[in-house]
């Protein structure tokens, strides 16, 4: 509008309109003094200044102050006092800054986003519990699986007839001698059932110097290794419907882990084996690999566009929720 009023005194108000596409009423309106702004008179059905302070004092008194407005209006218009509706109860408390929850009611804690890193074996486990189909309706086998995130090896599992807080602490005691974790070494994750949540199994881990993190309630990705490993399980193409006995289920699962540990390629690793990645192999491998991809490149360059091979990386870090800086220089990276 200001280029219109700069070029309209030498062009002509028509002309300088149609150039800047401005409509000549729209000139003509800017022109105006501008109005002074009157206040908005109050409608008639409005409560008065002191009508309303009464209906907030009312929700404020003692007996009715962990009340919602609808039952404060239900229980006055019982005893034949009617200040006003329910909404206008409403109004009243949100220009008070007041629209909350006004029950006297258990409010939950809010749960810290687990932030978890691993740079090496053995520093963070994550585990977890899930059922297997027994032979008839309502039956279960239980799997325990605990899996080291780094290197995604199967540190240790059981089959078991139930879910146990003792069980649970007898495999994670077994699982951390077999590995040799000193105190002070080793961060073991899981979700928030039972038996990961028992006294008998946070006692355990507090003897053997071992700090433990449960992921937030109703939050499916706050341990992702495990439900990963859990669906690699029950994917594959062997994988029955229903298991006829615990001994079915426990000579499924163990050429299982062998296979997961010792032969699967797994993504997250560079297809490396966890096996590999686990007990310190991988960069052989690795550079075993590179080596094979440079004698293939110089062979037969004409076939590798833009550069010469290089296999997949390893990850120098894992994350269980990687902070928000972490995920922006991923995204960024990946741009």
């Amino acid at each position: 509008m200001n280029a219109v009023h700069e070029v309209a005194p030498e062009v002509g108000i028509a002309a300088a309109c149609e150039a800047f596409a401005v409509p000549r009423a729209s000139y003509y309106r800017s022109q105006l003094p501008p109005r002074p702004l009157e206040p908005r008179p109050s409608p008639p059905r409005a409560l008065s200044v002191e009508e309303r302070q009464d209906v907030l004092d009312t929700l404020h008194s003692e007996r009715f102050v962990d009340k919602a407005p609808a039952e404060v209006w239900a229980t006055l218009l019982d005893e034949r006092n009617y200040l006003c509706s329910i909404r206008t109860m409403y109004r009243i408390l949100d220009d008070a800054k007041e629209v909350r929850e006004r029950r006297n009611q258990l409010r939950h804690p809010k749960y810290t986003k687990p932030e978890l890193l691993a740079e090496a074996p053995n520093q963070v486990w994550s585990w977890d519990i899930t059922k297997l189909l027994g032979p008839a309706k309502w039956t279960y086998f239980y799997l325990y699986v605990i899996l080291d995130i780094f290197s995604r090896y199967v540190v240790g599992w059981m089959v078991a007839d139930g879910e146990s807080a003792s069980l649970a602490s007898e495999l994670i005691a077994q699982t951390c001698a077999k590995q040799g974790i000193e105190p002070g070494q080793l961060t073991i994750h899981a979700d928030r059932g039972s038996s990961m949540k028992s006294k008998t199994v946070a006692l355990l881990l507090s003897d053997l110097g071992v700090t433990k993190t449960h992921s937030r309630p109703h939050v499916s990705d706050d341990n992702p290794f495990s439900e990963s490993q859990f669906r690699t399980l029950k994917y594959r193409p062997d994988f029955p419907q229903r298991f006829g006995s615990i001994v079915d289920a426990r000579g499924f699962c163990r050429p299982f882990f062998d296979w997961y540990n010792t032969e699967h390629r797994h993504s997250g690793i560079a297809l490396m084996t966890p096996e590999a990645v686990h007990y310190g192999r991988a960069e052989a491998l690795q550079a075993e690999r590179q080596r094979i991809l440079t004698a293939a490149y110089q062979s037969h360059p004409e076939r590798f566009v833009g550069r010469p091979p290089v296999p997949p990386a390893l990850p120098a870090a894992v994350w269980i929720n990687p902070p928000k800086e972490q995920s922006a220089e991923k995204e960024s990276a990946a741009q």
